[in-house]
């Protein structure tokens, strides 16, 4: 300690006091380590859950997550939508957008809304609505300057862009394209089916996996244009008839996943962030050995550690839990732990790690799990919570 005291007062001495402080307020935190790092987290967050409106539901329900307790609390109907099967925020988290899943039998196009978040109450104040630019508006998200929307059309195989307004409006169609191609299972993947838009850590890629053709699209972003152009390469193809769905990077960003539907499997890549290019470095199976039955894989998502992946198994109703090698970023299976409800389409972990959130879309509730710091496994927390045909969660950090 007393060899570590010596060069700081050196240095203070020839800085002078107002000098030293300065450049302790740059050394100490990191010298403290990875926990003067870690962002602060909010003191509650707001949980948006949107449904299937087919029946009862009317669109999108909030919740107050309080992560002290782990309890979450009902604030009821936040805003009426047709099938609001996925949501984003904004990076400021003043706005909230949500896909309509409608249209997928080709005759119709989906549709994307806009709202404004009250940061006191979590309410949705409606700002407008937009053509999807296809069928089957499935899976959206922001560009990390919150100027740019993407959303992926399932029904009709393509990935459009929109420009947002500053009031948080969705503005004019900037970008386009149609996939083409298809897949040896000639029922699901007679075309192409996009699912899902995902950016690169850096912001200038954009990845579609696609289930009908067995690839991941990759975009280059232009930011000036807010729109974007296909990559070279242009796609990473999987094993024919695995049907990628949800896609995203591991924390560290050297590493990417992607969860396939149709084979109930998560396919591992290592990425090339100049590039913009995947290799695919493992397939693994997110059921156990022993089931011989249906399943349709739909949901991935890691940790806020960056050590644990999970992915939601449809048929066996299940979560798979992965631990993840920092080094190689292949995956060692750990658990396959019961989702205590009928077809688990969408989870998410919340963002103090703790707890993971499953909405069983046909047993109409969702089911809340601890998460084990260490091992990464689920165990029931205790609090079930009834809702008709969940299937999108998002949590955003309360005013």
């Amino acid at each position: 300690m007393a060899d570590r005291q010596k060069p700081i007062a050196t240095t203070a001495r020839a800085l002078g006091l107002f000098g030293f402080f300065m450049l302790a307020a740059v050394i100490l935190p990191r010298a403290l380590g990875a926990s003067a790092k870690k962002p602060a987290m909010a003191k509650s967050y707001f949980v948006y859950v949107g449904t299937y409106t087919r029946e009862s539901s009317k669109g999108i329900y909030g919740y107050r997550f309080d992560p002290a307790t782990g309890k979450f609390t009902s604030t009821g109907l936040a805003a009426e939508v047709e099938n609001p099967a996925f949501l984003a925020s904004d990076p400021t988290h003043r706005f909230l957008y949500a896909v309509s899943e409608i249209g997928n039998d080709g005759r119709s196009h989906g549709a994307v809304s806009s709202f404004a978040i009250d940061p006191k109450t979590g309410s949705l104040k409606f700002l407008n609505k937009v053509d999807s630019g296809g069928g089957g508006a499935c899976h959206l998200t922001l560009d990390h300057t919150g100027k740019i929307l993407f959303v992926a059309n399932y029904g009709s195989g393509n990935v459009a862009s929109f420009a947002i307004n500053p009031d948080g409006s969705i503005g004019e169609q900037t970008g386009f394209d149609q996939h083409s191609g298809s897949g040896p299972n000639a029922e699901r993947q007679d075309g192409p089916h996009a699912h899902a838009v995902v950016l690169s850590p850096d912001n200038r890629f954009l990845f579609v996996p696609d289930l009908g053709t067995d690839q991941i699209r990759i975009y280059r972003i232009d930011a000036a244009k807010r729109s974007f152009t296909p990559n070279d390469p242009a796609y990473v193809s999987v094993t024919p008839g695995l049907g990628p769905r949800h896609f995203l990077f591991g924390r560290s960003g050297k590493f990417a996943y992607v969860v396939c539907e149709m084979k109930s499997s998560v396919v591992a890549f290592s990425y090339d962030p100049v590039k913009g290019s995947l290799t695919p470095i493992q397939t693994i199976s997110t059921l156990p050995p022993s089931y011989r039955g249906i399943d349709n894989s739909a949901e991935i998502g890691i940790d806020p550690s960056g050590r644990f992946l999970y992915a939601s198994n449809r048929g066996h109703d299940s979560i798979a839990v992965f631990g993840i090698d920092a080094d190689k970023g292949t995956l060692t299976r750990v658990q396959v732990a019961p989702s205590l409800g009928m077809i688990p389409r969408n989870f998410a972990v919340d963002p103090t790690g703790k707890y993971l959130l499953v909405g069983n879309q046909i047993s109409n509730q969702m089911v809340v799990f601890a998460i084990d710091p260490a091992k990464g496994t689920l165990k029931p927390a205790g609090q079930t919570l009834d809702l008709n045909s969940p299937v999108a969660i998002l949590f955003v950090p309360a005013g």
